[in-house]
């Protein structure tokens, strides 16, 4: 697994940081998608100097696969602390890849209201895509393959970095 060479994640941040900047404005809020995008969304809601406080969703009861994998052993509660409805929305995760995960997110951010628009934020598009999402605001695309996952950690310091792990 190690010929591959990931990003460094700390510099892709900074780029979606410099990427962001000029889009924010007064209205604009900011919902991360745990764990690695709420991760992201943090650091983002601050360095950008985001108004409005962030939220953070789970999107175990929106999978499409929730029958097959059952319901994920660490939920989450989301808590979306402002109107969505006529507010344009950043929905922050860490890596693309399917786009289930964020058509799960998008269904239940409708469910608080509707939004003027929502913009995709990610730290890597790993390609793979099964659905017709794509991300406005990307660090990096990555290729990596389909038995390997491409997973974020984050150090007791807040250190964001990418691994590589085989899958099960």
């Amino acid at each position: 697994m190690s010929a591959i060479e990931l990003p460094d994640a700390e510099g892709l941040l900074a780029e979606l940081v410099r990427k962001l900047r000029p889009q924010i404005s007064r209205d604009t809020g900011i919902i991360g998608i745990y764990t690695g995008g709420v991760w992201i969304a943090e650091r983002l809601h601050r360095e950008l100097g985001i108004e409005q406080p962030m939220g953070s969703i789970d999107i175990s009861f929106y999978r499409d696969d929730y029958a097959k994998a059952g319901l994920h052993p660490q939920v989450k509660p989301s808590n979306i602390p402002f109107d969505v409805s006529g507010r344009h929305v950043l929905v922050v995760d860490d890596v693309l890849f399917t786009g289930r995960t964020v058509r799960g997110a998008m269904n239940e951010i409708f469910d608080y209201g509707r939004p003027a628009s929502i913009s995709l934020v990610v730290l890597v598009d790993r390609g793979g895509r099964e659905l017709p999402i794509c991300a406005q605001y990307v660090g990096a695309s990555v290729t990596v393959p389909e038995s390997a996952m491409l997973a974020l950690s984050r150090s007791d310091g807040g250190v964001l970095t990418l691994q590589l792990e085989k899958n099960a």
